[in-house]
């Protein structure tokens, strides 16, 4: 059956035999992938949050990387359950997006989990989606890119439906998930690489991991819809969703300036803005788009632990690397 099948006879609780192997392999990964956030001892973190071990700096890089990823987790949750699940009807695939429904909700659960231990006023944290302007238009620009298929009278029936669906898509699993994510992840694992808030930073690790799975999982469904429906993805629409991806790293180089000064940790705010330039090059590759940047990754020790890499080899090695959290070698 089709990705998007509108035909009401089918019955999508019927799940074998298996169409589509890869979103049963991305749903096991998952799976191999389980963590709960209270496996990792928070008391070091506490211990410096609460005493000098943090400059000013660092501690605005921590807070806004908390702030953002705590209502951007839920945005892209329940854009999952209220929008994609709908109309995404191959039953592994929806298999695979209420897998990756529980992980947003392990995720929203560790920003909870670190709030409490750092004893963060909630509403100091979850208010910086107001008061903290390169936040807010993050949200603001992925959110846009769903109003239309949010509408309760949105069907697809036509081309032009399914583009708006895929730019749904384009904006929770490339752009949310797949760009907007990875300045504030190095950023954070960069703070723990000089042994500060060692908790939170492993926390942001195992994120990472199911964060790659998602990309990866989003853009196998983006490219299996447009083959699906040959014509939809025009050099137009393609032309759109690369400016798409540009403009949104626009909006995350001013967030990487904003929220990490010159002197955080030894890292510039200028290579946080090439490493988002880099990330898109492998976006719009996966998409096959024409690159916009050629930058060289400035931090190659993110390739090394989870990222790219990650996702790069996913099909052509077994899925060895994802193990339960509790055993998670880095």
């Amino acid at each position: 059956m089709p990705i998007l099948n509108t035909d009401t006879e089918h019955d999508p609780n019927k799940i074998l035999p298996i169409e589509y192997d890869w979103a049963r392999e991305y749903y096991e990964a998952g799976v191999n992938n389980n963590w709960v956030p209270e496996e990792i001892p928070m008391q070091d973190d506490i211990s410096q949050w609460n005493g000098d071990a943090l400059s000013p700096a660092e501690r605005q890089l921590v807070e806004w990387n908390l702030g953002f990823f705590s209502t951007a987790e839920s945005l892209t949750a329940n854009n999952i359950v209220l929008a994609l699940y709908e109309y995404v009807t191959a039953p592994e695939c929806r298999q695979y997006l209420l897998r990756q429904a529980y992980e947003e909700a392990i995720h929203t659960d560790t920003f909870i989990y670190c709030c409490d231990s750092l004893g963060f006023d909630p509403e100091y944290l979850y208010g910086m989606y107001d008061r903290v302007p390169s936040i807010e238009e993050k949200d603001e620009f992925v959110v846009d890119l769903t109003r239309s298929i949010d509408r309760p009278e949105f069907t697809i029936d036509t081309d032009d439906d399914v583009r708006e669906f895929l730019r749904d898509l384009v904006g929770f699993y490339v752009v949310m998930e797949g760009i907007f994510f990875y300045a504030g992840f190095a950023m954070m694992l960069g703070l723990k690489r000089q042994n500060k808030m060692e908790g939170i930073g492993q926390q942001f690790e195992y994120i990472m991991r199911d964060e790659s799975l998602h990309v990866g999982f989003g853009v196998d469904l983006i490219n299996q819809i447009r083959t699906e429906n040959p014509g939809v993805w025009t050099d137009d629409f393609g032309d759109e969703i690369r400016e798409l991806i540009t403009d949104a790293v626009d909006l995350e180089q001013i967030y990487a300036y904003e929220a990490c000064p010159e002197d955080a940790f030894g890292m510039s705010a200028a290579q946080f803005a090439e490493y988002v330039e880099h990330v898109a090059d492998r976006r719009l590759d996966q998409l096959d788009l024409p690159t916009a940047y050629g930058t060289d990754n400035p931090f190659p020790w993110m390739s090394e632990q989870v990222d790219l890499n990650k996702e790069k080899n996913f099909f052509e090695t077994q899925v060895t690397e994802y193990q339960s959290g509790a055993s998670l070698d880095w």
